[in-house]
């Protein structure tokens, strides 16, 4: 049984959110696990936003299990969460799993340049609650008879593969990463003031190869870019 030691309760309840938003969009979602030294990051692929999401956590002490210093396993989210233990801040990993086809095909590890044009935080959320609003205007609005599963994917894809200004990035990025707590607005402290770096930060955008990445303190959502076939991808094993 390997257990993992998470650098404190807030790690370890950050890490079962995640995956119960995981859950939410996909009962039998997957995760693929990869932890070196003290580094934990958990992938994950909610399905209804074709986008994949990484949620990197501090482990109390560099991983080992046996002869391996290296873990890198797909296993089921919902037995990883069962295995939470916040006030321990402890997981243990669960048996590994067939991962789906995106598991077998990650982000690169390294190369990553800043991208420009990003707007504030700010406006990301209201961009993201005003397309959401969008969706549900003009999907409420269709008759009866046109409330079909292909009309709606419609309206869907045309709205969510809008990009954001200039940068190239599809909406359905932003939205996932609000849809999975990665776009929390700044906490205040106790004198008023705007919370560390830690707390909230700012966003950033990011490209290596055919992948965007919108970094944020709390994760990392990442999409190809369209057009781009599969170039630069990273098989890991």
């Amino acid at each position: 049984m390997t257990v993992l030691h998470l650098a404190d309760a807030g790690e370890a309840a950050d890490l079962a959110a995640f995956l119960g938003r995981l859950i939410h969009y996909d009962r039998a979602a997957a995760v693929r696990l990869q932890a070196a030294g003290t580094k934990l990051a958990v992938f994950g692929r909610p399905p209804s936003f074709e986008v994949l999401a990484i949620r990197a956590a501090r482990l109390a002490q560099p991983y080992g299990s046996g002869l391996d210093d290296r873990l890198d396993v797909t296993v089921s989210a919902g037995e990883l969460l069962e295995s939470v233990d916040e006030s321990a801040a402890t997981a243990v990993v669960p048996a590994a799993v067939t991962g789906p086809p995106w598991a077998g095909v990650l982000p690169p590890r390294g190369g990553w340049r800043p991208e420009p044009g990003l707007p504030e935080p700010d406006a990301v959320r209201t961009l993201v609650a005003a397309v959401v609003a969008e969706f549900r205007s003009r999907t409420g609005q269709l008759a009866p008879e046109r409330r079909t599963r292909a009309e709606l994917d419609s309206i869907g894809r045309e709205i969510w593969s809008r990009t954001i200004g200039a940068t190239g990035l599809p909406v359905r990025a932003a939205h996932a990463a609000q849809a999975l707590g990665f776009l929390r607005p700044r906490r205040a402290t106790a004198s008023g003031a705007s919370g560390s770096a830690g707390d909230a930060g700012e966003l950033g955008l990011f490209s290596s190869g055919a992948w965007l990445r919108l970094r944020t303190p709390y994760g990392s959502v990442a999409v190809r870019r369209a057009g781009l076939g599969a170039l630069d991808v990273s098989v890991r094993r």
